[in-house]
């Protein structure tokens, strides 16, 4: 039980970095963003690529992973995306999916659809037992240093959104652009910047995922119904409803999937369907002008 419960929150708190990006587009920009996954799909192609071919070590991969996706989000948002903001919601969703689809063929026809491979270096493999009989815990090397990435990552966002000038540019800009423009706040370098930065986590959780989920051309597809899940359930008022839902995802996922693997990911629909009822607007809501 320990070492389920250990694996949920590693799986967790991977989910909540690559769906964090999305709670910022959706949430404070209020953009549906069903593209995220190609982000992140993204950004594990760049760690195996950089690591096969130009020889870098995995954690120079991270930091690489996370600018050079942030870098093409804030070109494809002043080019493609900014033009849709005004749109409807239906259109969002169409031109997005539009181009998750492009992404997937994208990366099959140059790269091919076999599943890659990343190696790992040996201080972060294998795995470290502790206690015995019932209350044996089994903690991968690699999970645990998923959750100290993860945990350190959550705490910074939050800083950031909730005790920095940018965060407060950022959901003055959201709530009411137009007065927010007229305090002299630039809310297209905001927006610009922001949605920059969720890309780059996105290519972030990518990396840190190619080991666990698996990569390959079909990953924006395969994981897109679990990043909304995260969004949906954890709500979009700050960093906390994600992560609280992520966990709760990963947790029932692991446990669904070792206690009753013919069900599959029944459980976790369950658990979203359940939790929805009882909130509707998630676990957390932030009320905004916009």
């Amino acid at each position: 039980m320990l070492t389920i419960l250990f694996d949920g929150i590693a799986y967790g708190m991977l989910l909540f970095v690559l769906a964090v990006g999305l709670a910022v587009t959706l949430g404070l920009m209020n953009f549906i963003n069903l593209a995220h996954g190609a982000f992140a799909m993204a950004g594990g192609y760049l760690t195996v690529f950089a690591m096969q071919k130009l020889g870098m070590p995995f954690l120079a991969c991270l930091p690489f992973a996370f600018i050079v996706v942030a870098l093409a989000g804030a070109l494809l948002e002043r080019t493609l995306y900014r033009p849709m903001y005004g749109k409807p919601h239906l259109d969002q969703v169409l031109f997005s999916i539009g181009l998750a689809f492009m992404a997937v063929s994208a990366v099959d026809y140059f790269v091919g659809s076999s599943q890659q491979n990343l190696q790992l270096p040996e201080w972060l493999r294998g795995r470290s037992e502790f206690g015995d009989g019932a209350f044996l815990l089994g903690m991968g090397h690699y999970r645990i240093f998923i959750i100290a990435v993860c945990a350190v990552l959550t705490v910074v966002l939050q800083l950031i959104l909730s005790k920095t000038r940018f965060g407060s540019r950022l959901r003055a800009a959201v709530d009411d652009p137009r007065v927010a423009a007229g305090l002299g706040i630039n809310v297209n370098i905001v927006f610009l910047m922001t949605f920059a930065v969720g890309s780059g986590l996105a290519g972030l959780g990518g990396a840190l995922g190619a080991e666990i989920l698996g990569l390959d051309p079909t990953f924006p597809l395969k994981y897109m119904i679990y990043f909304l899940i995260v969004v949906s359930v954890g709500g979009t008022s700050s960093i906390t409803g994600p992560l609280a839902a992520a966990l709760l995802l990963g947790i029932a996922d692991v446990a669904g999937k070792y206690f009753i693997p013919k069900m599959g990911a029944f459980t976790v629909y369950l658990l979203m369907i359940l939790i929805l009822m009882w909130r509707p607007q998630g676990l957390f809501t932030r009320k905004g002008g916009r």
